[in-house]
């Protein structure tokens, strides 16, 4: 026997304030989180097809018609009932059509890139058999791309889409990457768990950082009313060939020279110049050895 939850549906139905322009109203109208990931999910098979055989080219391009297919498609419906939330329905069908356009315009750069960031993966883990493993498996390769394709939406404007795909992949790999962060070429997330990397994070070429990094503010002005101020840079720049050991933190709109090394469990917020070594001010490492449990016991 089900349990009765018609006497408590009107009431709760009426609870919600469905006036034009109110957040529950605006909310109703957002895409749902489950479309997001499947869009994430046929881009992520778009950009890397496999699974299949490919014994002639058009076999080839049959597999990446049926996941352009529905991977352009997610994104048009979700973008245009997210940019339904700010502007009337035509301009929203309008903004949805250019995005995807763009995008899809858009994949053999962004798959050059996400190659690049791949082989850059191979190169700086010894544990990696080739390059394959790292884009089948490394949650930080996969943090990354999710990263690309999010970044390139939130750089033509499109609502929420963006942020949520961060939030989703940021779930399935534990690495948080705002999309607004901008990253160069051959950049590499070892390990991944923990690393944090914030809205106007700038990184350069040929970035290494393992878990655990902050890339984040060091604290958030306010205006003359006490809110927040939002577009200003909070966040770090990193040049290129920057290595970044686990657990460091890089705080504030400061810059990080060129071949630099930051060590584990630095605390960073002043300007680094190039090719410095940082390392944590901390009490020397001591090694004691334990007696024998033989000796222990006479």
């Amino acid at each position: 026997m089900k349990f009765d939850y018609s006497p408590f549906l009107d009431d709760y139905v009426a609870s919600f304030d469905r006036t034009k322009g109110s957040f529950e109203e605006k909310n109703l109208l957002l895409p749902s989180i489950d479309s997001i990931r499947s869009m994430m999910n046929e881009f992520l098979s778009l950009l890397f097809p496999g699974g299949e055989e490919f014994s002639s080219p058009g076999m080839l391009k049959g597999v990446v018609s049926r996941h352009m297919e529905a991977a352009s498609d997610l994104l048009y419906q979700c973008s245009k009932i997210a940019w339904r939330t700010q502007v009337e329905r035509k301009e929203a069908s309008a903004k949805a059509k250019n995005a995807t356009s763009v995008l899809l315009k858009s994949l053999p750069d962004l798959r050059a890139m996400l190659k690049k960031d791949a082989e850059a993966g191979f190169i700086g883990d010894p544990a990696a058999k080739n390059v394959s493993e790292i884009i089948l498996s490394y949650p930080g390769f996969k943090a990354v791309a999710v990263h690309r394709l999010g970044h390139l939406l939130f750089s033509l404007g499109v609502p929420y889409i963006p942020r949520m795909l961060n939030e989703i992949v940021h779930s399935d790999t534990g690495i948080d990457i705002h999309p607004g962060a901008e990253i160069g070429e051959r950049f590499f997330i070892d390990h991944g768990t923990g690393v944090v990397i914030g809205e106007t994070t700038i990184i350069g070429n040929n970035v290494k950082i393992y878990q655990g990094v902050t890339l984040g503010a060091l604290s958030f002005p306010k205006d003359a009313c006490g809110m927040l101020l939002r577009d200003i840079k909070r966040h770090p720049t990193i040049e290129d060939n920057v290595t970044i050991y686990a657990n460091a933190s890089v705080l504030g709109p400061i810059t990080v020279g060129e071949g630099s090394v930051i060590g584990s469990n630095a605390w960073v917020k002043e300007d680094i110049p190039p090719y410095s070594r940082v390392l944590p001010s901390s009490v020397e490492t001591k090694i004691i050895q334990r007696k024998l449990r033989e000796e222990k016991s006479k």
